[in-house]
């Protein structure tokens, strides 16, 4: 409306100048000495006078993959504090890491009379590691080694790398550990470990891990005696190929259904890093600031239809601006209260009334349309809560191997009015929002 008003006073002026300043976005005409400011700040008031919201101001959450350095882990603050209607959700990866050494630990310690399968007084596990530069696979690959007692501390921090083969113990990246059960004592090992990435780029693949657990065990099975991955979806893959005919014992995480179903047939045990949670705050921070009150309301608070979180679910880092949803084991004591994963999360499943909470468009991404968790737990737990929150939302699922391939479907961001986003890369915030700078 505001360049349909200049244009016609500067008709009414002069009609050469209508030539000259017709496809001008200032009341007066452009010179080479303008800067981008003057430009952005008559975009912004263009977007004022006409109701809209420029794409770098729409709310925005990132999840799963949170935005970081992938070598060192400290945070992206830029992408996290990229507008103030952005939040990052996802889990307390450490919480949760510590947790699976501890399950791993203490089903050692139950079974110690069980578990050295050839007797040679050495305990033996197997790693499948995700990604090595994803946040919450490093610390799940040091929560385990603290726990065994098989880590070994680079500049401060448990070494997260991959050993390769260490039949041998003989890896400078982990120990050997020692533990005394019943008067006996045992050596822990970490035979072997790699991260389990196909020839694509693809990581957290589980393919891989079959296959991996395939060579390991022709190598060294008979000293194998644990298996011990990163997700679920790659522990089930060496369950399912090896470990479960042989009686071995795997741990994994995320209680995807199938891995909770295999606890009955000797799957170890997982963690529950309460998926419902994390996908109803995913569409409720967005909710929270479309509807414009505060980021609390239906989380902490209380909303007007009865939604509210308990405290024991959840926890948020005002200074990272992330919510972290809380984590529980998952093992053979309480296995059946897991058996579905995608159950929502009954404190938060009261509907919203539309006519106070308007339908809005959200455009969100899943970086890998084959990741199991994402797509067996995540995905069916985020439909369930748009219905409720009143959220029409477009579903991209990405290859798992390269960005564009996602942000190539952004093409038009203008026609939402929120979006969510999982990264291949937690380097890679930029490459959206550069996007919504357009």
């Amino acid at each position: 409306m505001k360049k349909k008003v200049i244009a016609t006073m500067m008709a009414a002026m002069l009609t050469f100048s209508l030539c000259a300043c017709g496809s001008s976005s200032s009341s007066s005409s452009s010179s080479e000495g303008d800067t981008g400011e003057s430009a952005a700040t008559e975009a912004a008031a263009e977007s004022s006078d006409s109701g809209e919201v420029a794409n770098k101001d729409k709310p925005l959450v990132w999840f799963n993959r949170q935005p970081s350095n992938s070598s060192t882990g400290e945070l992206d603050m830029t992408a996290l504090a990229y507008n103030e209607d952005t939040y990052y959700v996802g889990f307390d990866a450490n919480q949760g890491a510590e947790l699976q050494g501890t399950m791993v630990m203490d089903y050692i310690e139950a079974n110690i009379d069980t578990i050295d399968r050839n007797g040679d007084g050495i305990i033996g596990y197997v790693l499948a590691i995700g990604d090595i530069g994803h946040n919450d696979s490093i610390a799940r690959t040091r929560g385990v080694r603290s726990a065994l007692g098989t880590g070994v501390e680079t500049d401060g921090e448990i070494d997260s790398d991959p050993t390769g083969t260490n039949t041998d113990g003989s890896s400078s990246i982990v120990q050997d550990a020692e533990v005394t059960i019943n008067g006996q004592t045992y050596i822990i090992r970490e035979l072997a470990s790699q991260e389990m990435k196909n020839s694509a780029g693809t990581t957290w693949d589980a393919a891989t891990a079959g296959n991996a657990i395939g060579t390991w065990s022709s190598s060294f099975g008979e000293q194998i005696d644990i298996v011990v991955s990163n997700n679920d979806g790659m522990g089930m893959s060496m369950f399912n190929a090896w470990s479960n005919e042989n009686g071995v014992p795997t741990f994994g995480y995320d209680a995807n259904s199938d891995a909770v179903a295999a606890i009955a047939e000797g799957y170890g045990g997982t963690i529950n890093q309460h998926a419902d949670v994390q996908a109803y705050l995913t569409f409720r921070v967005i909710r929270n600031a479309l509807d414009g009150v505060d980021i609390d309301t239906g989380i902490g608070t209380e909303d007007d239809a009865g939604n509210v979180l308990p405290d024991d679910t959840y926890v948020y880092n005002e200074e990272e601006r992330s919510y972290y949803a809380l984590n529980v084991a998952v093992t053979a004591e309480n296995y059946t209260e897991f058996t579905d994963s995608t159950k929502i999360n009954d404190s938060v499943a009261n509907q919203l009334d539309e006519s106070a909470h308007a339908t809005k468009s959200v455009w969100l991404d899943i970086y890998n349309a084959s990741d199991n968790f994402l797509g067996s737990t995540y995905q069916p737990l985020l439909q369930s809560y748009d219905d409720l929150l009143n959220l029409d939302v477009e579903y991209i699922g990405g290859d798992g191997q390269t960005e564009s391939n996602i942000t190539n479907r952004l093409g038009n961001p203008s026609q939402y009015d929120a979006f969510a986003i999982n990264m291949v890369k937690t380097d890679n915030a930029a490459s959206y929002t550069s996007i919504l700078e357009q």
